[in-house]
């Protein structure tokens, strides 16, 4: 190695080290650190303590007499653990309802928390009867936890609300403590026709009981997430974590993998989404110095996965401001989200929207801008949803339409011009490829053709398909909607299944997979013809044939909707073809070019596309001739 190099080396090795020195924590930072994670520690021991303490406070009120504990030690045990918050140890766990046309929570007076949420106007797949419920008894837990004065460290989810204020709307679960005039409020206040409910924390003098140092309050929040579709797998590939920063940038974990992520951010709303349907706990200040964790439950199991957050959140013990948050118990619908931010200014915007995905940013602008209003305009006029999805593909096909003929076209002007092709290559062996471009570009521009002619209008319909692609798995009105022979056209339409799974394609055979599969192979077909292959290119022939097969894999848990709309887009395109192959004959074509061309002989002028072409040829020829009299100097 040279000088020059050793010198890189060592400023390398200099600036990795004098980045490890910066960003070493000082002696401050670790002793902080150190704290944390003793009160952690503390805190995590304190907790075991108070389960266990519940524990056998349930134990004594079950019998009256405890085997080693006397009612006067247990008592006397509760007030030292729990402080000031011992009338509330013991207690009964009861329900409270509030309700409204669509939604129906249970509030559990242990834990002063919702412990059940029903959507009234939805049905889980397979039960016609019950209302679908989101969650209900353990499988989901919210618990703040509580400084006391004297330091012990307690959580809600151990003590019991009394509730004081409740009607079909609205409750405050009152936390009583061992003074008269202290408490702690949880108010719930479910408005009328709303997904969206209220839940404000107010502490009323309890400055004499909470430590008077904190200015935060710990929240700990986890919830499965039960099967509500027929499709396992795919369901689990929509289920996940997301949440929504302070400014408007969405988060996720991964929906396939065990995942864990630590956010320092101050984050707006934390969403624990299924397919369908989401559980949404959104702060009005902020959620800071967030621990979030999403884990996929085994295929035994009736639940898909479980989401775990633990976070703070600003908390006044002096209850002059309240803490609020906002619930939100319903469907992942685009326009029942996107009114929460109507007539809302920047700042105060939820973007809960962004809980539908709808593809990347162009393809979600298409969703949003064509896709979703003209859905929602044929499904307002009451038409069955069949129908709805044909119309759709035939309005599709009109806007694409002239991007399609244009591509037909392209591709008969180079079919006529096959026998030319085949004199260039006859004449420039592969040992002249340059001469052989230069003839077949000369060739391209006396007819008036573009290579790209027919890729350019691919390229405008790839969005326009790809947009279906999101919008159909996550359209909720699909959801419980039959067709014909499918049940469900959000899931796959099996007409046969099997106990063996197949690899890569389950125990079912999809029907509308199978319709478009067999579609696809015809289109191939057609197309095919239309071509004139390389007969030493006979792999390619078959790799044609074999993608639509590949389909068939890929498509087979995909929901009944969008493969009978590729079905229905695939058969007009098929039509289409039939149409243009009518309108276009290929001498009359070929006439027309010819006559372009000599229009070119006398008045030459080459397109934009075809000079630059040009000049990148002549560049690569520049090139060439220099490497080649490099080579020969070296020669000699």
């Amino acid at each position: 190695m040279d000088k020059n190099t050793w010198i890189g080396f060592l400023l390398i090795a200099a600036i990795i080290v004098g980045f490890t020195m910066l960003s070493r924590p000082s002696k401050e930072q670790i002793a902080e650190q150190q704290r944390i994670n003793d009160s952690i520690a503390l805190a995590r021991q304190m907790e075991y303590e108070a389960q266990q303490l519940s524990a056998a406070i349930a134990q004594q009120q079950e019998e009256q007499n405890a085997s080693d504990n006397t009612p006067t030690d247990l008592q006397k045990s509760i007030e030292t653990t729990f402080g000031a918050f011992a009338p509330a140890a013991k207690g009964e766990s009861q329900m409270t309802v509030l309700e409204n046309d669509k939604v129906r929570l249970y509030i559990d007076s242990k834990g002063g928390r919702i412990a059940r949420a029903e959507l009234k106007q939805y049905k889980a797949y397979g039960d016609s009867i019950n209302d679908l419920c989101l969650f209900r008894g353990d499988e989901s837990e919210l618990a703040f936890t509580l400084i006391t004065a004297n330091n012990r460290i307690i959580s809600t989810k151990n003590l019991y609300f009394t509730p004081v204020e409740r009607d079909s709307n609205h409750v405050v679960m009152r936390l009583l403590t061992d003074l008269e005039d202290a408490w702690i409020d949880f108010e719930y206040q479910l408005p009328d026709d709303e997904y969206m409910a209220s839940f404000t924390i107010k502490p009323h003098n309890t400055h004499n009981v909470l430590a008077q140092n904190v200015n935060s309050i710990e929240m700990q929040w986890r919830q499965l997430i039960p099967q509500q579709e027929r499709g396992r797998k795919f369901e689990e590939r929509y289920a996940q974590l997301q949440y929504m920063l302070v400014g408007g940038e969405m988060e996720k974990l991964s929906e396939s993998k065990t995942a864990t992520k630590r956010e320092n951010a101050r984050i707006r709303w934390i969403g624990y989404k299924d397919q369908f349907f989401s559980t949404v706990m959104i702060a009005d200040d902020a959620f800071t110095t967030t621990a979030m964790e999403s884990t996929p439950q085994a295929e035994q199991t009736r639940y898909i996965k479980e989401y775990k957050t633990t976070t703070n959140i600003a908390f006044d013990v002096n209850g002059h401001k309240a803490t609020a948050f906002r619930y939100y118990f319903g469907p992942n619908h685009y326009n029942t989200l996107k009114a929460y931010d109507k007539d809302k200014d920047k700042a105060d915007k939820l973007y809960l929207k962004e809980l539908v995905p709808l593809g990347w940013k162009i393809v979600s602008w298409i969703n949003k801008i064509l896709v979703i209003p003209m859905f929602d305009l044929f499904t307002s006029w009451g038409l069955h949803i069949g129908l709805v999805i044909l119309l759709m593909t035939l309005v599709i096909k009109l806007i694409i339409l002239p991007f399609v003929f244009a591509s037909y076209k392209s591709s008969a002007k180079m079919r006529v011009l096959k026998p030319q092709l085949d004199e260039i290559n006859a004449k420039y062996p592969p040992e002249k490829m340059q001469e052989r471009q230069q003839a077949t570009m000369a060739l391209y521009n006396r007819a008036g053709v573009s290579p790209m002619s027919g890729c350019l209008p691919m390229l405008f319909q790839f969005p326009v398909l790809m947009a279906m692609f999101w919008f159909f798995p996550t359209a909720i009105e699909l959801r419980g909607q039959s067709f014909l022979w499918a049940d469900d056209l959000s899931a796959y339409d099996a007409i046969l299944t099997w106990s063996t799974p197949i690899p890569l394609f389950g125990t079912h055979l999809s029907l509308f997979c199978l319709l478009m599969t067999a579609v696809n192979i015809v289109y191939t077909y057609i197309t095919m013809q239309q071509q004139t292959m390389d007969p030493n290119m006979k792999f390619m022939k078959w790799m044609m044939y074999l993608m639509p097969l590949m389909f068939l894999f890929i498509f087979n848990d995909y929901a009944a909707g969008l493969s009978y709309y590729y079905f229905l887009s695939l058969l007009m395109t098929i039509i289409q073809t039939m149409i243009f192959r009518l309108s276009i004959d290929d001498k009359k074509l070929l006439a027309q070019m010819e006559a372009n061309a000599k229009k070119k002989a006398n008045n030459p002028k080459k397109s934009g596309f075809m000079e630059r072409l040009e000049r990148m040829q002549r560049e690569q020829q520049r090139i060439a001739r220099e490497n080649a009299k490099a080579q020969a100097k070296k020669m000699r």
